[in-house]
């Protein structure tokens, strides 16, 4: 595993992320907002009907899955036929092309690119408090605003239908969601700079939340906030490492963790331990000088092949055990490949050529705060090929919530919860004002991506009866892990 040190200045390759049209006056950018409903209705965005060209679903991810761990593609398929929702999760690349079909309004901002409702969760900030936002970045680029509300709309309609509430509730949902999403981005619209990159949800935030629901829910979200906190590097230690002569190691649970002495010979274990040292100090080269001495207090320990997520499952994501003053004082960094985003072949190249350096720079920008570890590098995997990362803290207070149990109350809530973030990510990069008066007033959007939602949501359960039918006769070869 050797390191290819990158320029001291990043490259730049692709369009340049969207810019708030700061040159226009706050009047003329509304109105140019505005006019845009001549040419992009709103209503427009209501229909989803697939055209006779649109490309195989079971082909999209078999392409998607050329570069990726073969052996580990089972356990994709694997978990993306566990439910609709499931499926859903690892087709972002099967929305962004239908996506590529639909209506814009030519408004860039920079994408989650894959905004569906776990990929929203709790962390830790840096000054130790617990924040609501966005989570998941392996797909960022700039592009069309309305993708990223489009894929969070159909995520809770498919989520609903799994947890069987009736097409009306279902509508009623989204559409709260969508509307919520809207007066946001009015509320961000009328807001000072500043204050914008300021607005985040953290736990007074949520205390607040927590006064309007129900008991029942408030004691619910009051214990999953409880769960985040104790979710840190010592109790991953717990679950993932022992120790073992004054050191640590990771321990194997194959095929879904495998430590890295397992992956290579015994002549080249030694080798490699060596090289992940420089690993490491490429790494520190992406931090600023105050993290990079933080970095510094730390030793390497161990490694481990992790399988992670749904739609990451078959790229190369490693856990590395670093330790501080002694094996109790253990940090677990995940250092996860960064692949081109599924949405590159329909919005353009990203403007970094380091693919880690994307996510970073991504989430940097959306993200009301960041994980004081986020970093990335390049470097020569265990194959000999060259891979670009990006590393962040395995845990550090991570919560996420359980579609599986939600009532439609809790949904509800949940999807305000997650537009309101989205919208606020959103303002951060892009020209909020002009957004909120494209949006206007009134519900004719909330109601067109409502029905634009359900008629995903049915070609959702279309894909994914055609990845069914690809598992049994025996195209995909699918196994639960």
């Amino acid at each position: 595993m050797a390191v290819t040190k990158g320029p001291s200045r990043p490259a730049r390759v692709g369009a340049p992320r969207p810019q708030p049209a700061a040159r226009l006056s706050p009047q003329e950018r509304a109105a140019a907002g505005k006019s845009m409903r001549s040419a992009v209705p709103r209503s427009s965005h209501a229909p989803w009907r697939p055209g006779s060209s649109r490309p195989d679903p079971i082909a999209l991810l078999e392409e998607q899955a050329a570069g990726r761990v073969p052996a580990l593609l089972p356990v994709r398929y694997g978990r993306m036929s566990v439910s609709q929702f499931a499926f859903f999760r690892g087709a972002a690349y099967v929305m962004a092309s239908d996506l590529a079909m639909s209506p814009t309004t030519g408004i860039r901002v920079q994408l989650c690119g894959d905004a569906h409702l776990s990929n929203f969760g709790e962390f830790a900030s840096p000054e130790r408090n617990l924040l609501f936002d966005l989570n998941d970045f392996d797909e960022t680029l700039p592009g069309p605003w309305e993708w990223d509300v489009k894929r969070l709309a159909a995520s809770i309609a498919v989520a609903a239908r799994d947890r069987s509430i009736g097409r009306k509730r279902r509508i009623e949902i989204v559409r709260d969601a969508v509307g919520q999403y809207r007066n946001a981005m009015h509320r961000f619209a009328s807001m000072k700079a500043l204050d914008v990159w300021y607005a985040r949800v953290d736990e007074s935030v949520l205390a607040d939340e927590l006064g309007r629901l129900k008991p029942r829910q408030a004691r619910e979200v009051a214990s999953e906030v409880a769960r985040a906190r104790r979710k840190n590097s010592a109790r991953a230690f717990a679950k993932l490492g022992y120790r073992v002569n004054g050191g640590a190691r990771i321990a194997a649970d194959p095929p879904l963790i495998v430590p890295i002495e397992d992956l290579v010979t015994d002549a080249q274990a030694g080798q490699l331990r060596k090289a992940l040292h420089s690993v490491v100090e490429a790494y520190r080269a992406s931090l600023s000088g105050d993290l990079g001495h933080l970095v510094d207090r730390y030793d390497y320990a161990d490694a481990a092949h992790k399988v992670v997520g749904v739609g990451s499952v078959g790229t190369r994501d490693w856990v590395v055990l670093l330790l501080g003053r002694d094996s109790d004082d253990p940090l677990f960094l995940q250092v996860k490949e960064a692949r081109r985003s599924s949405l590159e072949a329909f919005v353009g190249k990203s403007e970094f050529d380091n693919q880690g350096q994307r996510v970073v720079e991504g989430q940097r920008l959306m993200q009301a705060a960041s994980d004081i570890f986020l970093g990335w590098l390049r470097t020569t995997d265990i194959d000999g090929e060259s891979r670009d990362f990006y590393i962040r803290q395995l845990w550090d207070w991570k919560g996420s919530a359980d579609m599986t149990t939600m009532r439609p109350s809790d949904m509800a809530a949940y999807g305000r919860l997650c537009a309101w973030t989205l919208a606020r990510a959103h303002a951060r990069s892009g020209d909020a004002i002009g957004i909120a008066a494209y949006l206007g007033s009134t519900d004719v959007f909330d109601r067109a991506i409502a029905a634009f939602a359900e008629d995903y949501a049915d070609q959702n359960e279309r894909d994914y009866t055609a990845l069914l039918q690809a598992i049994e006769s025996g195209r995909l070869e699918a196994r639960r892990q």
